[in-house]
């Protein structure tokens, strides 16, 4: 059980991806097939005007547990210039206090989402082409937002008992040798050594 909830956000996210590209290959095929005279009867039967409405909300969902992903993972985005300059026996109680910042942060937008959710569950709203409950629409902001929550939580947890925040290793690529390159294509020694530079 444990593996499957530390896996979640790839499970989901990678679920997403598949249907939404697999629905949208469909509804194109749909969409130019119909034009050939002998398979418009078939085709014309079928309503794929669904399809786009769909495919943004997953999109959607996809985004918050992307973002969710992104804490466990440690891929977002910090400005950490000045945590660096601090002596590293003061920059512990700074990571600390960012992360407990993520954590209310991302606890508050999920309490408001579920706020949210539960007013809209009182209303007859529905999308317009699914025509599906809009506050299962609205679902994802609570439940994405909780689990980032919790991530920041668990990266809080462990930073704090080994002093390690997660990160991702940067991909290597390989030099290219500018000047060389500008010179050799060019026949013209300014571009490959002087204008470049």
């Amino acid at each position: 059980m444990r593996a499957f909830f530390d896996h979640l956000e790839e499970w989901l996210i990678s679920f997403l991806m598949a249907a939404a590209t697999v629905l949208i290959f469909a509804a194109v095929v749909h969409r130019y097939a119909s034009g050939v005279p002998a398979l418009y009867p078939y085709l014309s039967t079928l309503n794929t005007s669904w399809a786009q409405e769909l495919c943004i909300y997953m999109f959607v969902w996809m985004a918050k547990f992307g973002a969710a992903y992104g804490v466990r993972t440690g891929v977002h985005v910090g400005v950490d210039l000045l945590v660096h300059k601090l002596e590293p026996r003061r920059q512990k109680p700074v990571i600390l206090f960012g992360l407990s910042c993520g954590v209310f942060f991302t606890a508050m937008i999920g309490t408001l989402g579920a706020h949210m959710v539960w007013k809209i569950s009182h209303t007859q709203q529905t999308s317009p082409d699914l025509e599906v409950p809009m506050w299962l629409v609205y679902l994802c902001i609570p439940l994405g937002s909780y689990l980032m929550s919790f991530r920041f939580i668990q990266v809080m947890i462990r930073f704090s008992r080994t002093g390690k925040l997660p990160h991702h290793e940067p991909i290597p690529v390989e030099e290219l040798d500018v000047h060389a390159a500008g010179s050799e294509a060019s026949g013209h020694p300014l571009v490959g050594r002087e204008f470049l530079r």
